[in-house]
């Protein structure tokens, strides 16, 4: 008797857990994760000569090209785009760092560009944990940079962002590539 008193009890607790669970369907644009160094966290792991902390990182989603076209098209020249898909895309520096002649102060920032055909404007902005680009307020930019574009022969399906061994933080999507300079302070 008391088993099945106990039993029941815990039935109907977890079902009270499990039905407070929003189980949601799997994301089309992937959550990512990079660092500078490249592959921080493993080097951590396998205790590899990694530094005490990454001197940067950045978290985004990476939606697909899907045979369209992306610049001008789906991703609108002239108007802030929060650099991939859902969630504003979040660049931590972990050290005070320079980008376009200009002081940043280590900390979490949320990345957004101006895409044209030519240059990007690349903009640091302080207001945090935000969806897309649609809370997007210019008073709270830290730092606005443009930055040239290249064009690729080959495009790339999934949107990317990946430091390359200088620190640059470099976007591929579609045919295009930009590269944001970041100078880290020396330690």
């Amino acid at each position: 008797m008391k088993r099945s008193i106990m039993m029941g009890l815990l039935l109907f607790l977890a079902a009270g857990v499990f039905g407070q669970l929003q189980i949601t369907e799997p994301d089309k644009s992937p959550l990512d994760i990079s660092y500078h160094p490249h592959a921080y966290p493993i080097l951590k792991f396998q205790d590899r000569k990694a530094p005490a902390t990454p001197k940067a990182r950045v978290i985004y989603s990476r939606p697909q090209k899907n045979s369209r076209q992306i610049f001008g098209e789906v991703v609108k020249y002239g108007e802030v785009w929060r650099l991939g898909a859902n969630e504003s895309t979040e660049l931590e520096f972990y050290q005070d760092v320079t980008i376009g002649g200009k002081k940043v102060t280590k900390g979490r920032y949320t990345l957004y560009c101006v895409p044209q055909e030519k240059k990007w404007t690349m903009i640091l902005n302080k207001g945090l944990d935000t969806w897309g680009a649609f809370s997007y307020k210019k008073e709270l930019d830290v730092l606005r940079t443009d930055v040239p574009v290249t064009n690729m022969d080959v495009p790339v399906e999934y949107f990317t962002i990946v430091f390359d061994n200088t620190g640059m933080l470099t976007v591929l999507w579609d045919n295009v590539k930009v590269g944001l300079p970041v100078k880290y302070s020396v330690k």
